[in-house]
């Protein structure tokens, strides 16, 4: 299995993780990363457009005009589609847009994840993330690094990491419960716990 560099607190290599599932390039599934961008794009969709058709604009009681000598085409409601203030024909309703992710469809698409920023260099494991709280020190501390753009991921929910990212334009936070493929994908670089990392391969297995 590959061994996969961890750095300290100060980004100075400290050790290996034994990766405990195949992360070579062969285990890349573009097509499915995609299927799951997709439906958690969706899924963020209000669905409430929506416009009155027929039956739902007000009025409509009284014959517009009379049946004949008008020279007008003959009309029974001042609310149909073909009259002017009526209602709109096969116009948008409220609907739910989300998408149905299957779990081995979702762990392909965060195994090829994993697998793609490892072998293009852009997966960076630490055993711990400090910070200060400043987000000042966080862009310098990832910035002289080459490490933005960043999605970065902590084990627990860390609120000084995520107050220090948070005003990053280049940067987002997630504890790893709320590990997002669309996020991962988004952003170049993943700076990632150990124990965290080690939580997403579990799942993997």
């Amino acid at each position: 299995m590959t061994d996969i560099a961890v750095l300290n607190t100060k980004f100075e290599k400290s050790g290996a993780l034994k990766a405990t599932i195949d992360l070579s390039a062969e285990k890349i599934n573009v097509p499915v990363v995609h299927q799951v961008v997709k439906a958690l794009l969706a899924g963020r969709r209000q669905g409430t457009a929506a416009t009155k058709n027929k039956a739902l604009v007000s009025g409509g009681g009284k014959k517009p005009f009379k049946q004949k000598g008008t020279g007008n085409a003959r009309q029974g409601s001042k609310r149909s589609p073909l009259m002017p203030g009526g209602g709109t024909t096969f116009g948008p309703q409220p609907r739910d847009y989300t998408q149905k992710v299957n779990k081995k469809v979702m762990n392909g698409a965060i195994h090829s994840i994993i697998a793609d920023k490892l072998q293009a260099g852009k997966l960076t494991v630490v055993e711990k993330l400090e910070s200060t709280g400043k987000t000042k020190d966080m862009f310098k501390a990832l910035s002289t690094r080459n490490l933005l753009p960043a999605l970065v991921i902590t084990t627990e929910q860390n609120d000084k990491v995520d107050f220090a990212i948070s005003n990053l334009a280049r940067a987002k936070y997630a504890p790893v419960s709320g590990f997002s493929v669309y996020e991962a994908v988004k952003f170049e670089n993943l700076i990632i716990e150990k124990a965290a990392l080690e939580k997403l391969l579990s799942r993997l297995v």
